[in-house]
């Protein structure tokens, strides 16, 4: 559920500077670590071991790969903007992130962003995207940083 359609590069630029959205919360389950677990063949138990997990970790549960955390801005970002007319869209960047919190098995996760900056690479358009990832009950966000996407519209 997109709430604003950007079309062109021009389109883009009218809201460089500003807060674009926040998306619905999204819950985390042990399925989804478990299939990322086996994707990236990171099986640490702090991720994968629910029960050793109650007991060893300081979070008392499992936690979500923070690059799984990571993984899910393109999805995300899809439910505060739609881009229409590309010819491509190119993960370009990150910069200046920081994992603040774990996100535990079961919890909620929403992201808050913000476009930075737009710039015309002749006729590409690099966005530069404040991304806060939130935590339902939680004051310190999971994550945070900036995010780069190439848009090659038509």
């Amino acid at each position: 559920m997109s709430q604003l359609t950007i079309r062109s590069l021009a389109e883009l630029l009218q809201y460089e500077g500003q807060e674009m959205g926040l998306t619905d919360y999204f819950t985390i389950t042990q399925e989804q670590i478990n299939q990322f677990a086996a994707a990236t063949l990171d099986h640490q138990w702090i991720h994968v071991d629910a029960e050793r997990a109650k007991v060893e970790s300081p979070f008392q549960a499992p936690i979500a790969h923070g690059y799984l955390t990571l993984s899910l801005l393109p999805y995300f970002w899809a439910q505060i903007v739609t881009i229409e007319n590309l010819k491509l869209q190119v993960n370009y960047e990150i910069e200046q992130f920081r994992f603040n919190q774990a996100v535990t098995v079961d919890s909620q996760v929403r992201l808050r962003a913000k476009l930075l900056s737009v710039k015309d690479l002749r006729g590409i358009a690099k966005a530069r995207i404040e991304v806060t990832m939130e935590i339902m009950g939680q004051k310190k966000p999971a994550y945070n940083g900036v995010i780069t996407f190439l848009y090659h519209f038509l």
